[in-house]
């Protein structure tokens, strides 16, 4: 048996869910290789630490991680720490430097290096296979890597490179592996998954590949994330709107809303093209819950500006919003505009957004009450069962809290009555 094999590792995922998948298929391959996965730090030797480089509290919770299993180790309650993913392929040698404690560091797409480091094997012809981190019921399904858009703010291309799509049979055998685990819910990503398949096939495939994994037998919903605005693929709508298995479900991160900010953020969009998008998407022929997230004190944004974008959220009405406060990243065009915006301003600008979008929710959840919804049950917890809509994803939208007269099952479908709501819950009973 290879010394790999003798070792207990404990993976440990920071940041977004492409890391999610990252640390599902760096799993699966030690696995094949009789690497015992562990579910807690408590019972590893080896702890692999997938880390994230986004933003900066982003990056400090990944270097405090780092430090607290390097002070494992110390005190012999781990034998070997490594660190992997976002943060690592930006700053390698600064943490080379700073803690040297570390066993091994790697990038973001680095897993066969990490495997052959941990005394194994890397099989290639595992490549899609994965050992789930969420709930059997769903998965995360990555379909590019990489991003060719020019956002100054953002370094996801300094740490995951140019867009990179996968190929259709590669994804579709992925998925259907998933299918075959019992897996219902496909939740598409990517860094840009509105720019699928333009490097491979020439043209955006994204409407297309939903409709053949919406056709996989045993996948119930697919649903689509990271859809960038500027030059959204029309023929996206009539697949998202029409295939009863796709969600009607859209992830649309707009970012702002003044054309100021847009074009110092060099989204490739105005103001007046993102509400004839958005106008769009509302005539498309089907309820479409839409999902944005938003970026408030952005170097040079002006209370001119920041009226303008609240104007927005209130005239759309997104379904779902989140809000990110400006993160000033080394490397990005935007750097050297500086961080002039207090952090306590960014604060105020952020909550002000959110109470907006807090009023939103409220409305649109009360006006459900008295309907009937189709519910995925996620979990049971304290006496209620807890699921999602189609108009959901996981962990950040909202949840549906279910009574029934028997036991519900996680994974299965049950029919809701809603009784009552709140600002980003429902109500229900079977």
């Amino acid at each position: 048996m290879s010394d790999g094999a003798k070792q207990k590792v404990h993976v440990i995922t920071m940041g977004c869910v492409k890391n999610t998948v990252d640390s599902e298929k760096l799993m699966a391959q030690l696995r094949r290789n009789n690497v015992e996965i562990v579910p807690s730090i408590e019972g590893a030797d080896v702890a692999v630490i997938n880390t994230c480089g986004f933003i900066d509290a982003a990056k400090e919770e990944s270097i405090d991680m780092i430090i607290e299993q390097v002070k494992r180790k110390g005190n012999g309650t781990l034998r070997k720490v490594y660190a992997m993913g976002c943060l690592t392929e930006r700053y390698r040698r600064e943490l080379t430097g700073e803690i040297p404690e570390l066993d091994g560091i790697f990038g973001s797409n680095q897993i066969p290096e990490i495997v052959r480091s941990l005394g194994a094997e890397y099989r290639s012809e595992l490549l899609g296979e994965r050992m789930l981190s969420t709930p059997s019921h769903f998965a995360y399904l990555k379909v590019s890597e990489g991003c060719d858009n020019p956002c100054s703010f953002c370094a996801i291309p300094l740490m995951r490179g140019r867009h990179v799509s996968r190929p259709v049979g590669e994804i579709i055998g992925e998925a259907e592996s998933l299918a075959a685990q019992g897996v219902k819910e496909l939740i598409v990503i990517g860094q840009d998954t509105t720019a699928y398949g333009l490097d491979l096939y020439g043209k955006r495939r994204i409407a297309a590949l939903l409709a053949m994994l919406a056709d996989i037998p045993g996948i119930a919903w697919v649903r689509l994330m990271y859809a960038y605005p500027a030059h959204f693929p029309a023929d996206l709508l009539e697949v998202i709107a029409g295939h009863p298995r796709v969600c009607r479900y859209l992830d649309l991160p707009v970012q702002h809303a003044a054309d100021n900010v847009l074009k110092s953020m060099r989204r490739g969009i105005s103001r007046k093209s993102l509400l004839d998008l958005v106008g769009r998407i509302r005539g498309a022929g089907a309820e479409i819950a839409l999902r944005t997230t938003l970026i408030v004190g952005y170097p040079g944004e002006s209370g001119e500006d920041f009226a303008l974008l609240e104007s927005f959220v209130r005239e759309t009405g997104f379904a779902r919003l989140g809000v990110f406060t400006y993160s000033r990243e080394e490397g990005t065009t935007a750097y050297p505009l500086g961080d002039p915006v207090p952090a306590e301003e960014k604060e105020r600008r952020k909550g002000v957004i959110m109470e907006i979008q807090k009023d939103i929710s409220v409305a649109r959840n009360e006006s459900l009450v008295g309907s009937r919804l189709r519910v995925l049950i996620d979990r049971a917890e304290g006496g209620l069962y807890i699921g999602r809509t189609e108009h959901d994803a996981p962990e950040i939208d909202n949840e549906v809290y279910v009574t029934a007269p028997g036991p519900l099952t996680p994974g299965t479908f049950s029919d809701v009555d809603i009784y009552d709501a709140t600002e980003y819950d429902l109500y229900g009973r079977v």
